[in-house]
């Protein structure tokens, strides 16, 4: 079974499957920060009505600061791929962790997505959760330059 994920919020907790089966070198990523503390105490920084709420920035521990969401991990720290290969991935200099565009789930409403600034290999910490269907954010569409996977 995939692992579950708990979000403690202000406006109240909820909890997502993380698509480790699926996705495992960005969810390991994912639970590698969780269980290091990454995400404690970060706000939602960018909050866009039907269409996304992102998060994941440590600069957004200060709900006011001017760097929200410009951050991400360390550059050059590693954690294990989760899927019994014994895989070790770096992170780059940046804290950017190679795309992983392999599944097709499509960012639908309640989807976790991997944020990234639109360039390959960008995706670090920050991640939404898409509150509508925004299947021009899926990798696989050729309309769009836009490449977010899904993996919760």
């Amino acid at each position: 079974a995939n692992p579950v994920a708990a979000f403690e919020t202000s406006m109240g907790t909820f909890k997502a499957e993380i698509f480790l089966d699926k996705m495992p070198v960005t969810s390991s990523n994912f639970i590698d920060l969780c269980k290091t503390g990454f995400y404690d105490g970060v706000h939602f920084h960018r909050v866009i009505p039907n269409f996304m709420n992102q998060f994941g920035c440590p600069y957004a521990k200060d709900p006011k600061s001017p760097r929200a969401g410009t951050g991400g991990p360390a550059g050059g720290t590693s954690y294990e791929v989760l899927d019994g290969s014994g895989k070790t991935i770096t992170r780059d200099g940046g804290g950017n962790i190679p795309d992983e565009l392999v599944d097709k789930t499509g960012n639908e409403p309640g989807t976790l997505s991997m944020a990234n600034t639109g360039r390959p290999n960008t995706g670090g910490s920050q991640f939404f959760i898409n509150v509508n269907n925004n299947s021009f954010l899926n990798w696989w569409d050729r309309s769009t330059p836009s490449k977010h996977p899904v993996f919760g």
